[in-house]
């Protein structure tokens, strides 16, 4: 325990970089800028810096409203030639005589503006794509050209798999990669109703199920529990049937996945050994396999450093991409140089690595709820004092004056006992409303008094009274957005996301606040962040002024959370701003792209509300209340002007009165 009277110094945007934990999560793009702004370096190597305030503030120019996703498209971008300039380095560090290919899957994030974003960008590398559905196959193969590769995984019934052929026909090259093995016994099956010879029969790839499971929230994707891949009985089956079919050069591709984030690169290294032993045991029974295809789950470090100060093991990961990917390709080649075969082409299907980052969520605070009560009333002149009003008068003038933990911890725990039976005594009818009204404040008063000397103790560890107490005595920051539509995975799997304000970052925060949504369910809330402080279930925030805007972003948005949303309290689509970097526009940026959110009608038309019946039953319900006289005809149109007119807004709040 320690006591200090030393002057504290002056707060300075690198404490705030420190508490929000920024250089843990940014991946070198996110900082605080001398305006105490949160901003944007969206180009590596260069100095171009964007102020996300004056994003936000152009955006509304252009119409934009509330909540708001912003795109910086030049992160994807620089994503996708990280990713495959640090495979190139690997392969030349190793001397590996085979080359690299990114495949995106699309199903981290199917909007067209960023499909069309990496593949642009992974032009010069030859990017490919991976789709796991019957949707996702239609939307790729309109956008492959010959050399794209487009591996197809997931589910495939008769219907994908002729599609999947019909591809391979007009040149494409689509490869099915087997999951379940009744898919190839179909795929046979349709080679042989087309008959299709020795030189046109399908080319394919297998998923296979390792002994080797992955690690962290989504270790079941590999293992011999997996729900997709092929065992090990099964893939020598498989083979053997094309041997005797005379086909076994038409097996082209060997793939593993551990899951959406690998945390820890011993379980990768494991994994990617034992598939390069299956790989060498083809090439020695003469199958020439071309592809080895590493899976997905390459990491992002959402929530903090990996066993580090703001650990976080579920959204965090012990690595960068200089170690993932010298992982692949040193154990590839250790392997097949121990077998004496040639080395593979390598593939992974990184996703989030490259998405994550690009996006960010904007809502601006719309109010805030503080346990405060009001001033503390007087007690009814008459009547006797009751005793459990006495004993928290008690604890309040002892709060005032003790200082040690111990003594704080004691009159902490005595109000919470004379509170706890003052609501007793109420429910029961013992305790009339104004007593225990004053009974209520002077509990929280006398809580705020003991938070406030424990924090000026500086106790470490944090004693478990006060972590009680910060949670308790957190303000609720209404917030204009919908947890189950931007960031679902957070309430679904208890993914962290990075959370802060946007602006007076130059200004230390002094409030304890929990973010809550629209929505009317109690789990629309963000309970978790990413922050230096032990206590993750609150986030520092600053006073909100009303009628000033206070704008938080959650940052880390753009893998997988824009497709999984929910509308939940039928709040859809929020609206989107794609922002490009230039040097010769003002502020380092140019809006290439402005997206409408789901307006009301078009939401209501989604659950089978449609606007011409709703017009119809309002209008009708205005004739029979101005007939009725309740109303007079001008105000009964103005009415129904009203509720004409709101069909068109947005699911979410008018914040004009916050901007």
């Amino acid at each position: 325990m320690s006591e200090t009277n030393a002057k504290k110094p002056a707060w300075t945007t690198a404490d705030a970089e420190d508490l929000y934990a920024i250089k843990t999560w940014s991946a070198g793009f996110f900082g605080v800028n001398d305006e105490g702004h949160m901003a944007v370096r969206p180009i590596p190597d260069s100095d171009l810096e964007i102020d996300i305030t004056e994003v936000i503030d152009a955006a509304v120019a252009e119409g934009c409203t509330f909540p708001l996703i912003i795109r910086f498209q030049d992160i994807i971008s620089a994503r996708v030639r990280r990713l495959n300039l640090t495979f190139q380095e690997a392969i030349v560090e190793a001397d590996y005589a085979g080359e690299y290919r990114s495949i995106y899957p699309i199903k981290v994030n199917q909007l067209h503006e960023v499909v069309a974003e990496i593949m642009e960008a992974g032009k010069p590398f030859n990017l490919g794509l991976e789709c796991g559905s019957r949707a996702e196959l239609m939307a790729a193969l309109a956008l492959i050209g010959d050399d794209t590769l487009l591996l197809c995984n997931g589910v495939k019934d008769h219907s994908m798999l002729s599609l999947m052929l019909n591809a391979q026909q007009l040149g494409q090259q689509v490869l099915p990669v087997i999951e379940k093995y009744t898919e190839f016994e179909q795929l046979m099956i349709l080679a042989d109703q087309r008959g299709l010879g020795m030189e046109q029969a399908p080319r394919l790839g297998v998923r296979v199920k390792l002994s080797t499971r992955g690690s962290g929230r989504w270790f079941e994707s590999g293992g011999s529990s997996s729900k997709f891949g092929l065992t090990v009985p099964e893939l020598v089956q498989l083979v053997s049937v094309l041997e005797e079919r005379g086909i076994a050069d038409r097996l082209e591709l060997l793939h593993f996945h551990l899951g959406s984030q690998i945390a820890d690169t011993q379980v990768l290294r494991s994994a990617v050994k034992e598939i390069a032993q299956f790989y060498a045991d083809l090439h020695e029974r003469g199958i020439r396999v071309k592809f080895l295809d590493v899976g997905g789950g390459l990491g992002v470090n959402y929530g903090g450093s990996y066993g580090g100060e703001y650990e976080d093991v579920d959204s965090s990961i012990n690595y960068g991409l200089k170690e993932y990917a010298n992982v692949i390709v040193f154990a590839v080649k250790e392997i097949c140089e121990q077998r004496s075969v040639p080395v593979p082409t390598l593939l992974s299907e990184s996703g989030r690595a490259l998405t994550a980052h690009h996006s960010m969520l904007v809502m601006p605070v719309i109010g805030v709820h503080r346990p405060d009560t009001p001033p503390m009333r007087e007690l009814p002149a008459e009547g006797e004092v009751p005793m459990v009003v006495r004993r928290m008068q008690t604890a309040y003038a002892e709060a005032q004056k003790v200082k040690t933990r111990g003594a704080l911890t004691e009159v902490i725990h005595d109000a919470r006992d004379a509170h706890q039976e003052a609501e007793q005594l109420a429910r029961l009818g013992y305790l009339n409303v104004e007593y225990l009204a004053h009974t209520e404040s002077l509990y929280w008063s006398t809580a705020r008094e003991v938070l406030r000397k424990f924090k000026a103790l500086e106790i470490d560890p944090v004693p478990v009274e006060q972590i009680d107490l910060e949670t308790q005595l957190t303000d609720l920051y209404l917030t204009d957005f919908s947890v189950f539509q931007s960031i679902l995975d957070h309430w679904a799997i208890g993914q962290v996301f990075p959370v802060l304000p946007l602006d007076r970052l130059d200004e230390e925060p002094r409030r304890r606040g929990q973010v809550v949504d629209l929505t009317c369910d109690s789990d629309g809330k963000i309970d978790q962040y990413v922050s230096s402080h032990s206590n993750k279930t609150w986030l520092p925030l600053h006073d909100f002024r009303p009628g000033e805007p206070y704008y938080l972003g959650v940052f880390l948005v753009g893998a997988y959370q824009e497709i999984l949303g929910d509308s939940h309290n039928l709040l859809g689509r929020v609206g989107e701003a794609h922002i490009y970097a230039s040097a010769d526009e003002p502020g380092n940026f140019w809006i290439e792209e402005t997206i409408k959110p789901i307006s009301i009608k078009d939401m209501l038309s989604t659950v089978q509300y449609f606007p011409s019946d709703l017009d119809r039953r309002m209008t009708e319900l205005i004739r029979r209340k101005i007939e009725a006289g309740v109303v007079k005809p001008a105000e009964g149109m103005r009415i129904l002007n009203n509720y004409t007119k709101r069909l068109e807004d947005t699911t979410y709040c008018d914040t004009d009165a916050v901007r």
